[in-house]
């Protein structure tokens, strides 16, 4: 164990020619990152959950229900022991084949039981009250952070030059709100990391791990290796586009249209210009080639601007959705019914109810209009019937 922990470790992989990690043990006189202090994180992250249950449940439902957000969820489907058990046993997706032979058992026609099974899995979706509420959390917490972080680096050299970030590397004294910066941000990533698995799933789901587990993975190298300074930055400036679309969510969610239709098209200028203009021109320019010019290369740098790099690439994916449904919300004069992923409907969007072969076997539902939405940015299609 020990020879793997040296092996891990190597001082020539993590840290610039000639820096020992004994150079970067605290002292009296200054404190530099600790790789022990993330371990806070962990007990941190489970306190950030508990408080989201708790402000979900004594702050956020009250103010949608004041605000006459739908509490109530999906119209469930009409009981129908046969097509229960066909639903929880076999499939929740049946075939053609399959459709014409419950047809014929039932005696409903094809359309009527596709319209059951439509109905059957919206039930299992969350209603729009809990979608709003999950909404104002993440909200509360962007706002939040989001406003911590700019009164801190507003203070900070850096902010306003890049090269800052560089001077004096690694030597750098670790502040005590920076510190606290870093923490909390990774100690609610870490929420999210866990928290997804139970929240509402969206059709992005396997994107929006990957960019959770590329954001915790550079927080924690950024943290080992010092480079705070421009993790510090990075952090501020994700963290502006995410307010805007929370606020967009509870907007809709709220049945403020013409605000949240303004909030999205805010968001997606937002995001864009700082995903895709701000970021590589600011935070990978100075990780580039500023950071190469003040220290040379080391192997923690290619690792860092690798991962800084997928963040981009995740960047380019959401901003083409991004931009494919503003142009849609342009082109019809509304935002209405968009390919967005922020907002969602609670469920499937119905086409005219046929009539079935008996009396009893007509369905109907509730469809909702709104687009679908995902807990990133935008995911592609009209609205559809599965998150």
């Amino acid at each position: 164990m020990a020879g793997i922990l040296a092996w891990f470790w190597n001082e020539r992989f993590w840290l610039p020619h000639n820096v020992t990690w004994a150079d970067l043990q605290s002292t009296e006189e200054a404190s530099f990152p600790q790789a022990e202090d993330l371990y806070l994180a962990f007990p941190l992250a489970f306190c950030i959950f508990m408080i989201r249950l708790l402000f979900e449940r004594f702050i956020a439902k009250p103010c949608a229900l004041g605000l006459k957000v739908q509490a109530n969820g999906p119209q469930k489907a009409q009981p129908n022991a046969i097509l229960e058990k066909v639903f929880t046993a076999i499939t929740k997706h049946p075939d053609e084949k399959r459709l014409e032979g419950l047809s014929k058992q039932l005696d409903w026609d094809v359309r009527s039981i596709q319209r059951w099974f439509r109905q059957r899995r919206n039930q299992e979706k969350p209603s729009t009250l809990t979608k709003f509420c999950e909404s104002m959390w993440r909200f509360t917490f962007y706002l939040y952070i989001f406003t911590y972080g700019v009164r801190f680096l507003k203070k900070t050299p850096w902010l306003w030059n890049t090269r800052q970030c560089w001077n004096g590397y690694p030597y750098q004294p670790l502040m005590p709100d920076l510190h606290y910066y870093y923490i909390v941000e990774l100690s609610f990533y870490w929420s999210l990391m866990f928290s997804q698995f139970i929240d509402i799933k969206r059709k992005d789901f396997g994107i929006m791990f990957t960019h959770h587990i590329v954001t915790v993975t550079l927080i924690t190298f950024s943290y080992v290796t010092n480079l705070t300074r421009v993790g510090t930055l990075t952090l501020c400036l994700h963290d502006a586009a995410d307010v805007v679309l929370e606020a967009a969510k509870m907007a809709n969610y709220c049945k403020y249209q013409k605000l949240s239709d303004l909030l999205f098209l805010t968001f997606a200028i937002v995001f864009i210009v700082s995903r895709l203009g701000i970021y590589p021109l600011w935070i990978l320019n100075t990780t580039l080639f500023e950071l190469y010019e003040a220290l040379g290369n080391f192997p923690a740098l290619w690792v860092f601007n690798v991962l800084l790099v997928v963040l981009q690439i995740l960047h380019c994916f959401w901003s083409y959705l991004i931009i494919k449904a503003a142009y849609k919300a342009i082109s019809k004069g509304k935002v209405a019914k968009d390919d967005r992923s922020d907002i969602e409907s609670s469920s499937d969007e119905e086409e005219t109810v046929p009539r079935s072969k008996t009396p009893h076997s007509s369905i109907t539902t509730n469809g909702t209009g709104g687009a679908n939405g995902t807990n990133g940015y935008i995911t592609g299609g009209t609205c559809s019937e599965e998150h």
